[in-house]
């Protein structure tokens, strides 16, 4: 049978998601070990996404094949038993055998916070980036707005990334203002390495006045990764979900 479960987890303590050859903590790597105790053999999963260290996920969605007869609930309950308190499973479902966590899925969504405050909180660090000075977000909105559709990405583009093309399509990019927070939401049907950071990095070079709005067209044209702006910190990004026919 082929499984596909909804998984949650705080980055930080993650050296990310993939397994490394040496024995660095990641969430494969202990997500494979608590299902491998219920499945009583060795599994391996396989992601919608891949996250970097630091990064959180609200539902990354994973697959594995096995043998073993359990039901969606004892995947469920029986994994998180066996999982650490800074990643559990959310949902467990049986799937059919052409689905995959990857390749099925037609779209994406992240979230990215800002703590928007001149002060630095202790509690928020953890989970968003602290931008203590002042931001013009109707210019981030505006600037945000010039990347939706398809486009060569390119310039944010990190320099590991393996995708077969730079070229994706953005669906929206919604940026709202909550008290002392700034969150970027963003859907596309697929993403480079590192190009939320990048643009999140590229749009606060706007929001300070450092850039103007229609430099953000300028840099997109050079599909140059220089002329954006830097990557923007790790514990900010959250992987929301993927999205299939199938689930």
């Amino acid at each position: 049978m082929k499984l596909a479960l909804g998984v949650e987890y705080f980055g930080k303590n993650f050296h990310g998601w993939q397994v490394q050859k040496s024995d660095l903590r990641t969430v494969q790597s202990v997500v494979e070990s608590a299902l491998s105790k219920v499945a009583n053999h060795p599994v391996r999963v396989f992601c919608s996404g891949r996250t970097d260290s630091g990064v959180h996920a609200m539902e990354q969605v994973i697959h594995f094949e096995t043998n073993t007869i359990r039901t969606e609930r004892a995947w469920l309950f029986g994994g998180n038993v066996n999982l650490p308190s800074d990643v559990n499973f959310r949902w467990a479902k049986l799937v059919s055998d052409d689905f995959h966590a990857r390749f099925s899925a037609f779209a994406r969504s992240y979230k990215y916070k800002i703590h928007h405050n001149p002060v630095r909180s202790s509690l928020k660090a953890d989970y968003s980036l602290w931008e203590p000075r002042p931001l013009n977000v109707d210019d981030m909105k505006a600037a945000a707005a010039l990347l939706i559709g398809e486009h060569d990405f390119s310039c944010f583009r990190g320099s590991l990334c393996q995708a077969k093309s730079p070229i994706k399509t953005i669906e929206y990019i919604d940026i709202k203002s909550f008290e002392d927070e700034l969150i970027l939401d963003i859907k596309a049907n697929a993403f480079l390495h590192h190009m939320v950071r990048n643009m999140v990095g590229t749009l606060l070079k706007i929001g300070r006045g450092e850039k103007n709005v229609e430099w953000i067209s300028s840099v997109l044209a050079s599909k140059d990764r220089k002329k954006a702006g830097p990557t923007a910190e790790p514990q900010g990004l959250y992987f929301i979900q993927a999205f299939y026919e199938e689930i």
